[in-house]
């Protein structure tokens, strides 16, 4: 079971803005001046998963590795307004085959890829399986 998810990124607020407005996280802490662990940080709770954000420096890079979350196919294109509203890239999805589900790669302001799946890992294996026979 996964405790948290920790990312470094170069500015807490910005990163804040970004967490509370296409999650909905709560912001549950933040160290300020007092740094207990290795930087200032905060803490986000989205629904019940841990979210640690730390100040440093962004990815240098982008790259396919991401964090994926459901959303329900109803939601999408109420996310899409949310990621365009910050004005974050949006990452041409690779092509899907028909039962897939959909889905929204984009990056955060430090080069974190996020990935919101409208699908299911059964709903996925029952489509290869399909395209297999």
């Amino acid at each position: 079971m996964i405790s948290h998810i920790t990312f470094i990124v170069h500015d807490l607020d910005k990163a804040t803005l970004f967490f509370e407005t296409i999650f909905d996280a709560k912001e549950i802490y933040s160290s300020g001046a007092d740094t207990y662990s290795v930087a200032e940080e905060k803490f986000f709770l989205i629904g019940e998963l841990w979210i640690a954000i730390m100040q440093g420096d962004s990815l240098p890079s982008k790259t396919y590795n991401h964090i994926a979350f459901k959303i329900e196919e109803e939601e999408y294109d109420y996310y899409m307004e949310k990621i365009n509203s910050l004005n974050l890239e949006i990452m041409k999805g690779r092509t899907r085959v028909k039962g897939e589900a959909n889905a929204i790669y984009f990056y955060d302001f430090d080069h974190h890829l996020f990935e919101l799946h409208t699908g299911t890992l059964d709903e996925r294996l029952r489509c290869y399986k399909q395209k297999s026979k």
